[in-house]
């Protein structure tokens, strides 16, 4: 696995997943994580190394506990001393087991803080990893409106002035939340799935000409506001064009790539009178009916006679200006 050119300090690791510093001899906030698995030491153990990769946090459960106690301390020190050796970022006792003292002795010698906990081994890894999973992935900024409407997370691009701000905010006078206005930060979490959040420092504020710059949040209470939301649909806003052709039957399915992962599309032409809040509303809830297996242009196009079948439905990459 190589490391992500983000990093965790360990501090905000231990203050994230909850464990307990029980040796900690440099500053926390100095060690870096830059990986998002962890090693139980189990082939190492024994001395198959061939592997190891010293950037893992190692974890130490009640099975590599036992099996460590079931030799003396000077077996201990030899089993455990090639992977602390090569200083890892921190060694988790999981279970609420104390750690034995051979480890303390190493850690001691190569200044490798140790953590405890006493959640089970498994649930520890699951939190860690699913921490670090998101805190290490790949990420882009790009200009636009995330927001969440029926449970969909709608990502609002088009041109500066097309109406995207104005549109969150009738979006949340309906009941639906902000997640970031403006600048998105889109981080690629898993091989299908992108979280959209917005930047601390602008986080809940949306910018409105005519009017400055307002807290969501303040305005509007904090059920109006969430932090991230996974990205389910892209809507492209951009300004009525008469000599273009839109599409009036829903058939084709559009889409664009974001940091390699494939996200449908659907772009709705502006111009003055369109509601587009209600019809963002109605993109969502149309989209999640397709995710299910509906479609209703086909079914209209089927109580027409008209047989459909896959082939028919054609799928298209599209550019924008993003």
């Amino acid at each position: 696995m190589s490391s992500s050119p983000y990093s965790v300090t360990l501090k905000r690791l231990i203050e994230e997943i909850g464990l307990s510093a029980y040796y900690m001899p440099v500053d926390p906030e100095d060690v870096l994580v830059t990986v998002s698995d962890i090693d139980r030491p189990g082939l190492e153990l024994v001395g198959h190394l061939k592997y190891y990769d010293n950037r893992y946090l190692i974890a130490f459960g009640l099975t590599e506990m036992s099996f460590l106690e079931m030799e003396n301390h000077d077996k201990q020190i030899s089993q455990l001393e090639p992977i602390i050796s090569r200083i890892p970022p921190a060694m988790i006792v999981a279970r609420g087991l104390e750690p034995l003292p051979s480890m303390m002795e190493l850690a001691r010698k190569y200044k490798v803080p140790i953590l405890t906990t006493t959640d089970n081994t498994s649930d520890v890894h699951a939190a860690i990893v699913s921490y670090l999973h998101v805190e290490l992935a790949q990420r882009i900024t790009r200009h636009g409106v995330l927001v969440e409407v029926y449970g969909e997370g709608i990502l609002i691009i088009g041109d500066s002035g097309v109406g995207k701000s104005e549109t969150a905010i009738e979006l949340i006078k309906r009941g639906h939340r902000l997640i970031a206005d403006d600048a998105v930060e889109i981080k690629r979490v898993s091989k299908r799935s992108l979280v959209g959040s917005s930047p601390e420092n602008i986080r809940h504020f949306i910018e409105l000409r005519g009017i400055g710059i307002i807290n969501a949040r303040r305005i509007f209470g904090i059920g109006a506001v969430k932090v991230s939301e996974k990205i389910d649909l892209v809507i492209n806003l951009e300004l009525w064009n008469s000599k273009k052709v839109y599409d009036r039957m829903g058939m084709d399915d559009e889409y664009m790539e974001i940091l390699g992962i494939e996200i449908p599309v659907v772009t709705i032409p502006v111009k003055p009178g369109r509601n587009l809040a209600v019809i963002i509303e109605v993109a969502a809830m149309n989209h999640r009916q397709k995710k299910m297996g509906y479609n209703g242009a086909q079914e209209l196009l089927q109580n027409l006679g008209m047989d459909i079948s896959p082939e028919d439905i054609g799928k298209k990459k599209i550019d924008t200006n993003w």
